[in-house]
């Protein structure tokens, strides 16, 4: 098979998957125990996802700036301090880490 034909398989899977959610009962999809779920796991694929990108370069383990900035994103955020704070905090500390010597 060629890219494209997998490609439109790909994007036929999606549409029916996505057309198959209809079909879900709506008490099922207002129970509290698949509400909770979905939100357990949207916090979990985020969290996954932020630490793939700040440790992971291609197929190697990769401790450089990037983890001085989230370190210093998690304390501002701990200490509750608004979002935009929390972007300016994690981009100086990665910027300190570059000026010290860090990749």
């Amino acid at each position: 098979m060629t890219v494209w034909l997998w490609l439109l398989a790909a994007c036929g899977l999606a549409f029916l998957t996505k057309l198959s959610g209809y079909l879900v009962p709506h008490r099922l999809l207002g129970s509290r125990t698949l509400v909770r779920v979905s939100g357990c796991m949207t916090v979990g694929l985020l969290a996954s996802l932020v630490t793939m990108n700040v440790v992971a370069d291609g197929q190697a383990l990769a401790l450089d700036s990037r983890v001085l900035a989230l370190g210093a994103a998690v304390v501002a955020l701990l200490l509750r301090a608004p979002f935009l704070l929390v972007v300016v905090v994690g981009a100086a500390a990665a910027a300190l880490g570059r000026l010290a010597g860090l990749p």
